[in-house]
């Protein structure tokens, strides 16, 4: 008999389900599928990301044991981390902000890693702030030899998303027509949304932000509080012909549906996954009915009890 016990924790990385939404679905509108990546043993699909980068850098030796990798982050990519090293024995230094949710800061230090705060204007994620703890991390690589774990450059994160794009395929069986989602690093897009591409050639893929911060649309850099997407760059993991289309959407609209999705779907949430679902339901209102959207929760609402998303 087979056995259902894992290893380690890092094996109860993903295989997280897929929904189809019910009740905050309008008339006449496409079937809507979510990926409840909250599944994820630190609520997040950045546990993906983080396995593959470490594992990857561990085959090519460039990580030795007992090591310390840097990284600066909003929070749940340092969660992801700080949880892969403190299984793997190495050590953390995340760089962070004020701006980002206390839940996921207080998550990476109990994980074990060491974090630094950079202040932020006015609790707001702006380009400027991401130059900041960009400028910290080089700052660490020089003075200690840190491994930088490089999530904005780093095509080993799609490894770990590729199996993201795999795992829908299976669930659903059958056709896409639309895929979208919020772009951080770009890393989940592409690395998912290249597995979908393969098995459906027709789909069309959408990229979104928040409006007050659509660099990739209008090429404004603003500032916005929907942590993980809109960092103030074009992502250079985000690769010209990844989307076929981008779609800036209000952060009222996102925070409007995390807490509709909370209570009458039973989704848990943070502001980007209410993002994309207020997305996929606007796309599935001009595509009807016959017609299938799927996107993603990103992480859990529990990761955003201290702010006012759900106060």
């Amino acid at each position: 008999m087979a056995s259902n016990i894992s290893a380690t924790t890092l094996q109860t990385i993903g295989n997280t389900p897929l929904v189809k939404l019910s009740k905050i679905v309008p008339e006449h509108c496409a079937d809507i599928y979510v990926k409840l990546e909250y599944f994820n043993p630190t609520g997040s699909y950045k546990d993906r990301m983080a396995l593959s980068i470490v594992e990857e850098a561990e085959r090519r030796g460039d990580i030795k044991p007992g090591g310390t990798l840097v990284e600066y982050t909003g929070g749940s990519t340092g969660s992801s981390l700080a949880f892969v090293c403190a299984v793997k024995g190495y050590r953390l230094k995340a760089i962070s902000s004020d701006a980002f949710a206390k839940e996921k800061l207080q998550t990476i230090k109990l994980f074990g890693a060491d974090i630094e705060i950079i202040e932020s204007e006015g609790g707001k994620i702006t380009p400027s702030l991401f130059t900041k703890m960009d400028d910290r991390v080089q700052q660490l690589i020089k003075e200690n030899g840190y491994y930088w774990t490089r999530q904005f450059l780093n095509e080993d994160a799609e490894i770990g998303y590729a199996n993201l794009g795999k795992e829908i395929i299976q669930q659903l069986n059958k056709p896409i027509d639309v895929f979208c989602a919020g772009v951080g690093t770009g890393g989940m897009f592409c690395g998912a949304t290249a597995e979908l591409k393969k098995a459906y050639p027709q789909i069309k893929l959408i990229a979104l932000e928040p409006a007050s911060a659509a660099l990739l649309s209008t090429g404004i850099k603003g500032s916005h509080r929907v942590e993980g997407i809109g960092t103030g760059i074009i992502p250079p993991l985000l690769k010209k012909d990844a989307y076929d289309e981008v779609k800036a959407i209000e952060e009222t609209k996102a925070r409007e549906t995390a807490r509709a999705l909370a209570s009458r779907e039973g989704i848990f949430a943070g502001t980007s996954s209410g993002l994309n679902i207020y997305a996929a339901l606007e796309i599935g209102k001009q595509l009807g009915p016959g017609h299938t959207v799927v996107t993603v929760a990103c992480d859990s609402g529990m990761k955003y009890l201290a702010g006012d998303l759900y106060s």
